[in-house]
């Protein structure tokens, strides 16, 4: 199987100074430890608390990979707030044997950002097709959030593909959450690779997907049931009421 994956490992390729804030976070932590992190399945994801570095571990193998750091293909090469870390000056990613064809990395949290440069990009094109025909032909400024998500990926993602998605759900609601999930298996029928960092338990019971879930002893592959995601959302769903009055109290 991971001859098959565009990304087999990543692992630290030298050591992260001190004085840099990266070197005691968890994920940092943890990769020191164990040597590097494998992928197995076209579905990886990524789970763990807030502040293990989640997030930080998606970015810093997007950017290592080429890709622009708030987002897009390894074409957009836009800049509005400098904010990602150096992570992927200190990372090696072992490719498998296939070189993808397409690529995406999703930011939820800048999206609107790759939006505006592929406006300001159409603004300034004077001849050939528009960008925006590749996303489904109406601007994603003019859809909510969740529909300028999906017609990103309904459109844009074509398959023989490294996706890297940060927190997707961000953007959706239940429905397009599982709608996504069609989606994903589909482009993993066309050789598609996924790697997702996510809160969501709805996600996570993607078919034949690997669970990473981080922690401050470690990186483990899980079942998604046993993911505090999971359980504490279905603990919530079997007794709400319970749970909110001793959260909140009888009034």
């Amino acid at each position: 199987m991971k001859n098959n994956l565009y990304i087999r490992e990543v692992k630290l390729s030298k050591e992260i100074p001190q004085s840099n804030y990266l070197s005691s976070l968890p994920v940092v932590c943890n990769l020191r430890k164990m040597g590097g992190l494998q992928f197995h399945k076209k579905v990886t994801f990524i789970v763990g608390e807030n502040g293990v570095g989640k997030s930080t571990l998606i970015e810093g193998i997007a950017v290592a990979m080429g890709f622009n750091p708030e987002g897009g293909t390894v074409n957009f090469n836009f800049s509005t707030n400098d904010s990602h870390s150096d992570l992927f000056n200190y990372l090696t990613v072992s490719r498998g044997y296939l070189r993808h064809r397409d690529g995406f990395f999703l930011r939820a949290e800048s999206f609107y950002n790759v939006a505006s440069n592929i406006d300001e990009l159409d603004e300034d094109a004077s001849f050939g097709p528009k960008l925006i025909s590749s996303y489904g032909g109406v601007s994603l400024h003019k859809q909510s959030h969740g529909e300028s998500f999906m017609a990103l990926v309904e459109n844009r993602f074509s398959g023989n593909g490294l996706y890297i998605l940060d927190e997707p759900e961000a953007a959706l609601s239940p429905m397009r959450l599982m709608r996504l999930m069609f989606c994903i298996q589909e482009l993993v029928k066309k050789n598609s690779q996924f790697i997702i960092s996510t809160h969501s338990p709805i996600l996570m019971t993607f078919p034949d997907a690997e669970v990473l879930e981080i922690t401050e002893e470690g990186i483990h592959s899980v079942n998604y049931k046993d993911t505090e995601h999971y359980i504490v959302t279905k603990r919530f769903m079997d007794a709400p009421e319970k749970i909110i009055e001793s959260l909140l109290g009888k009034g």
